[in-house]
């Protein structure tokens, strides 16, 4: 690092971008398996859920500014479905984002990730947690959802990790869309 010239000056955007994306989803892994250690899993999941919960309206907001995109606008599953893809290309790493794909189907929002690409799952897989974690990453999604106006609290969420479940991580969040 010698010389006068800044080195965070020369970082490419897209580098830079995919460094701080990184260092959100270690720090999001490490806490969860820190508390989990510390409190158990159960507890862990609780904190996590209830932490996702708290920032999603600061998120939301943020991303509706960021994309230009008035959430009353978000009238299709279709328009529903390339606002969350958006987000999560604009959250999570190039190399995280490129695995999960996100579409409309009727009135749903359907999410799929390439066979053993959520970092989540892999992660819990990492640290022994799988049993017992509940998803936080879909969860996210669902409470993307109802800050939007689009899917009520209180429909069916979901819980466990799909992926440890079902060796599949894939399905559908029905959606309730303005007449």
């Amino acid at each position: 690092m010698g010389g006068s010239r800044d080195p965070v000056a020369g970082l490419d955007p897209a580098e830079l971008r995919d460094l701080l994306a990184r260092g959100w989803l270690t720090h999001d892994g490490m806490w969860f398996d820190e508390a989990a250690s510390a409190l158990g899993v159960e507890a862990a999941n609780d904190l996590n859920r209830a932490a996702i919960r708290a920032m999603v309206p600061f998120e939301v907001s943020r991303l509706c500014r960021a994309l230009r995109v008035d959430p009353t606008t978000l009238g299709s599953a279709a328009a529903v479905a390339r606002f969350v893809g958006a987000g999560i290309r604009l959250v999570t790493p190039e190399s995280v984002s490129s695995h999960l794909r996100v579409d409309a189907r009727d009135d749903a929002l359907h999410w799929e990730w390439d066979d053993g690409e959520c970092f989540a799952y892999r992660g819990m897989q990492r640290y022994g947690w799988l049993e017992g974690y509940r998803c936080g990453v879909i969860y996210r999604i669902e409470c993307w959802l109802e800050a939007l106006g689009v899917r009520p609290r209180g429909l069916p969420v979901v819980e466990q990790c799909v992926m440890h479940s079902s060796g599949r991580c894939a399905g559908d969040l029905r959606l309730v869309l303005p007449a």
